[in-house]
């Protein structure tokens, strides 16, 4: 549907699909009020998913007689999206649990300025978690993020308001609501809703009018009607966090697809008062990590509060009003009526440290699965471990660099989706142990909690329920640095003065092991056809600047995000630290 303002107009639509082959036509006037309306059909259409992200063009022009006044052509898809208590979610047809991470608005280093390059980065990386959607938290989504997330097959929950009416902070969005409410969600539907990516629209976010019966359904009541009269194809959610009173005020009641952001502990409690029959964790689990950084004793923690600012990369730490990821895995599995999760979140955002709120000086999150650079944490292979299913995951935790933990106990975890393996320490067998549906903590990890360290090779080797060897992993205890290693993430760049290359720099030994403690200062010197644009660790206690060509490394890594320029030709890049020198040469192409 499109709305013109001008007197009736000829309106001619043509549909083609990737080979430019026309599958669809139709013509028609505007009425009186300059709105067209027209049903294309498509036979045997290609249908849009995150598996297969098909697209078509749709060319839209605007004529007078013979004349053609304007035209427009975007890219669409074709693909339905359903909710119901029987089916739950349903894309095409087919239920399916959503699998998702929220974003905050910023790229990391390279702060909110949107980037296409970076954002097909963070899409590529998602994808290969096995990640299927992307809630927009809790800001409208760019033009420019819908076309990248349509283009390689990620679902969205885009999301529009963080306060209404009643404020969070007093110089918040409430100042604006009376004028912009309409105007705000009107522009977030009719500016996206060709964009098939789209399942679900967010109206809001932790609303502090939850518990009001009359001003805050109401003006929920007014948000989700404009989207259902804008757009009726798709349903329509918000973010509660106070459910027992968005229960009681009939908030919960009244929105298409309740939302709970945490309160699992709350689920089986809520559900029968759900008339909807459904449930979506629209902000879960909020798990704290640091990349690479282990604390002991190994044990589950609230708000952890360590004298380095970091949290442990085992994965059993979380906020006092968060949960660890057994808890929403557990819901997700047992609990049919429960449609999905995004979790929070999928990268590092800056900002909002929490639990190091007044610690200084960290100034960044530590909710990520990959950290502020994009590195993945051990987390990363948790989530994978449970969500792709095309392919074996085993990832082994911690490092097995210990030289002031010989001797001592150091708890061994496995992340994949074999039900059972056995660890061995230098040869020497550490047990073979099976996941444990009844422990909430082996139920989804594999664990050996007795180990003690000794330098050498750690080796897992992983079984799937017939007992099958499929796969094997192996850790090595780590010499001195011998080498700079640069790993980049794409070696060809398209000359437009835009594209960007991502290179993660590590230290190996002589040997090529990992050199995990590193932490020393590298300088970056970039020549050639592109400049340096910024750098990252993923420390969320760093104030190195991300625009100065150098930085140390963190957890033994760090990235490096080169910028291509307007012209073809080599572009080198080249680190320095610790006596020691490495070039990487990228192709910038038109």
């Amino acid at each position: 549907s499109y709305t013109l303002t001008s007197a009736p107009r000829h309106i001619a639509l043509t549909l083609t699909d990737r080979q430019g082959q026309v599958v669809a036509q139709a013509e028609g006037q505007t009425d009186s009020q300059g709105l067209f309306t027209q049903e294309l059909t498509v036979k045997k259409p290609q249908l849009w998913s995150p598996e297969s992200p098909y697209l078509y063009k749709l060319t839209v022009e605007l004529r007078e007689g013979n004349k053609t006044l304007d035209r427009l052509t975007f890219d669409t898809g074709i693909r339905t999206v359903m909710v119901t208590p029987e089916g739950g979610f349903q894309l095409n047809g087919q239920s399916r649990k959503i699998k998702g991470v929220c974003l905050h608005h910023d790229l990391g280093p390279l702060g909110i300025a949107s980037n296409k390059a970076a954002l097909i980065r963070e899409v590529r990386i998602l994808k290969e978690m096995g990640c299927d959607a992307i809630r927009t938290a809790h800001h409208m989504p760019s033009q420019q993020q819908m076309q990248v997330y349509d283009s390689l097959g990620m679902m969205v929950m885009a999301e529009s308001f963080d306060e209404w009416q009643k404020p969070k902070m007093p110089n918040g969005y409430n100042r604006f609501w009376e004028d912009y409410w309409e105007k705000d969600i009107t522009t977030l539907v009719v500016n996206h809703r060709n964009h098939p990516s789209i399942v679900m629209w967010s109206i809001g976010n932790e609303i502090p009018e939850q518990h009001l019966a009359d001003s805050g359904v109401a003006n929920l009541r007014k948000l989700q009607d404009i989207c259902h009269r804008l757009d009726p194809t798709r349903p329509v959610t918000t973010g509660i966090d106070l459910v027992d009173k968005a229960l009681g005020s009939g908030f919960a009641a009244a929105i298409e697809v309740p939302g709970f952001n945490y309160r699992t502990f709350k689920y089986d409690e809520a559900y029968p008062k759900l008339p909807q029959g459904i449930l979506l964790g629209s902000e879960t689990t909020s798990t704290v990590s640091s990349r690479g950084v282990y604390k002991f004793p190994v044990e589950p923690r609230q708000d952890p509060a360590y004298s380095d600012g970091q949290c442990s990369s085992y994965d059993l730490e979380c906020c006092s009003w968060s949960n660890l990821l057994e808890d929403d895995f557990t819901l997700q599995d047992d609990r049919p009526w429960v449609i999905g999760q995004f979790v929070w979140t999928g990268f590092d955002y800056l900002g909002e440290p929490t639990p190091y709120d007044i610690y200084w000086p960290s100034r960044s999150s530590y909710f990520g699965i990959c950290d502020l650079a994009g590195l993945p944490k051990d987390r990363y292979y948790f989530y994978r471990s449970q969500w792709r299913k095309d392919e074996h995951t085993i990832h082994l935790l911690p490092h097995w660099t210990w030289p002031d933990r010989v001797g001592q106990v150091t708890p061994v975890y496995c992340y994949t989706d074999c039900p059972t393996a056995e660890l061995f320490v230098n040869g020497k067998s550490q047990g073979r142990i099976t996941k444990n549906p009844d422990s909430k903590f082996d139920r989804y990890r594999l664990r050996w909690n007795d180990v003690v360290y000794e330098p050498g090779e750690l080796k897992v080797v992983v079984y799937n329920a017939r007992g099958k060897k499929v796969g094997q992993q192996v850790v090595r205890t780590a010499g001195a640095p011998a080498s700079i290693l640069l790993e980049p993430d794409r070696t060809v760049l398209a000359a437009d003065g835009d594209d960007l290359a991502y290179i993660t720099v590590s230290l190996v030994d002589a040997d090529g092991t990992f050199v995990p403690r590193a932490d020393d200062e590298m300088t970056f010197e970039v020549t050639g056809a592109g400049t340096f644009r910024g750098v990252c660790n993923g420390d969320a206690t760093s104030l190195e600047s991300f625009v100065e060509p150098k930085m140390h490394l963190f957890s033994g890594k760090l990235v490096v995000v080169l910028q291509a320029s307007q012209q073809a030709g080599e572009l080198r890049l080249t680190v320095r630290g610790r006596g020691m020198e490495s070039t990487i040469t990228l192709f910038v192409q038109e």
